[in-house]
């Protein structure tokens, strides 16, 4: 009996589930090659508001006051939620759309399923193809920043990581919401539910001029915690509210990975 055969003996089955998962990836690189500017086209939009509010605006509004008495320039205070809403863009876009068209139009997940690769090896493969999407719009975004001066902090190499986390919340959940679609017309409720996280998510002001009923589902908002995050790493402001910014993430991307596999399962399997 060869060393192969006896580890699959005295491990479950189960425990290799995902290490196939590269698979999707390989299959979406082919896709995509000769497509590359629907990956690039998400990144432009935040990159125009931030000329836009942050560098336009920036220049009516001078500075902004943060706690502790410290004062940023607007561009410098906005640029890091821009490069959080362009990681969940890309993660966005690439969960929902394209993993629609492919679930109840190109059946394309009932092909992959006949062969012995299993749910949970789509949707890791999947939410890590939009998790690379989401990479792709926040490297750009950073090499921007750093261009135009809006890092403050040498903090901010970890901007990268915490945009990838970003985009596995979103991806995770994003994948999972769209089981749930049933149509095309079904997408206005992705923007129903993108657009107000854009907006209020202490995006383009501070949280405490908020009213404070809305401060409170502010602090609710994923896209707050991300760009909390980027926001403290840019701005070399680091505390412990940080980790609590963190963890809310990585929970949202691995329940989100947990419920899309069970979704998937029960759609093509049952």
């Amino acid at each position: 009996m060869d060393s192969a055969t006896l580890g699959v003996r005295v491990v479950p089955p189960s425990a290799f589930t995902g290490l196939r998962a590269h698979r999707i990836l390989e299959r979406n690189l082919l896709v995509y090659r000769r497509m590359w500017m629907i990956i690039f086209s998400g990144f432009f939009e935040p990159v125009f508001y931030l000329f836009a509010i942050g560098v336009g605006v920036g220049r009516l509004v001078g500075e902004v006051e943060l706690p502790g008495g410290v004062s940023v320039p607007y561009a410098a205070f906005v640029a890091p939620a821009m490069l959080a809403a362009s990681a969940m863009n890309g993660a966005v876009f690439e969960s929902t759309m394209n993993i629609f068209f492919k679930l109840r139009f190109g059946k394309v997940y009932d092909a992959i399923l006949a062969t012995p690769m299993k749910p949970i090896d789509i949707a890791v493969g999947e939410i890590g193809w939009s998790l690379i999407r989401g990479a792709i719009y926040a490297t750009g975004f950073l090499v921007v920043m750093a261009g135009f001066g809006m890092i403050h902090s040498p903090w901010a190499v970890l901007a990268l990581p915490a945009a990838l986390l970003i985009g596995f919340a979103f991806g995770a959940v994003g994948m999972t919401a769209t089981t749930y679609m049933r149509s095309w017309q079904d997408f206005d409720l992705v923007t129903l539910a993108v657009f107000p996280l854009f907006l209020f998510s202490a995006t383009f002001y501070p949280l405490d001029v908020y009213p404070e009923f809305l401060q409170v589902l502010t602090r609710v908002s994923p896209l707050y915690h991300g760009t909390e995050l980027i926001r403290g790493l840019t701005l070399g402001m680091l505390d412990w509210t940080m980790v609590g910014h963190t963890a809310f993430l990585l929970v949202m991307g691995v329940a989100g990975s947990v419920a899309a596999s069970r979704r998937i399962e029960r759609l093509l399997l049952s």
